[in-house]
């Protein structure tokens, strides 16, 4: 440790003490941060998006993959010609190709903004108003459930205790005569 000089209200010189790894409470390196256990926080408002993969959980897998082959098939026998069948797929896979570029760039924000609008509405209504009514109901519910579980030790479980006491002395025997 070495750090910088300074002089008390005395007059006695001393060396203020750097710490290697950083501030005790806000340690710069990874080895000190686990050691006290803190967490790093991370903004899922910037986190990075992967460009590359652009479904990382798969949500369209057996949706959006459609190619020529599994629109267009001519069966064997009625075949059309090699160059129409060449640009046909072409102009199918182009088509498709750009038309959904265009749509992305006509739709893609507006939707992104009715999407998210949508889905911040449905997480305001469940956190505000839709788990705090379930909850209510739990809370009121148990009042309900202990007069039922009075009700029911009271006048069910000795019917059911004689009921049991009446059949418990009936004996039923298998016998196989041969």
């Amino acid at each position: 440790m070495s750090g910088t000089k300074y002089v008390d209200s005395e007059g006695f010189l001393y060396t203020a003490p750097v710490r290697e790894q950083g501030n005790i409470y806000k340690p710069n390196n990874k080895m000190m941060a686990d050691e006290l256990g803190e967490k790093t926080v991370h903004d899922v408002h910037t986190k990075e998006i992967d460009l590359v993969n652009r479904d990382p959980k798969h949500l369209n897998d057996d949706v959006v993959k459609i190619d020529f082959e599994d629109v267009i098939a001519e069966p064997e026998g009625t075949h059309s010609f090699d160059g129409i069948w060449k640009a046909s797929f072409t102009t199918f896979t182009v088509t498709k190709y750009w038309f959904y570029r265009l749509l992305s760039a006509i739709f893609g924000i507006p939707m992104a903004l009715v999407w998210g609008i949508y889905f911040a509405i449905l997480s305001f209504l469940h956190i505000w108003a839709v788990v705090p009514c379930i909850r209510s109901y739990l809370i009121e519910i148990q009042c309900i459930s202990r007069v039922y579980s009075i009700c029911i030790h009271t006048f069910c479980d000795p019917m059911f205790e004689a009921i049991g006491k009446m059949f418990s002395s009936i004996r039923a025997t298998v016998r196989k005569e041969v």
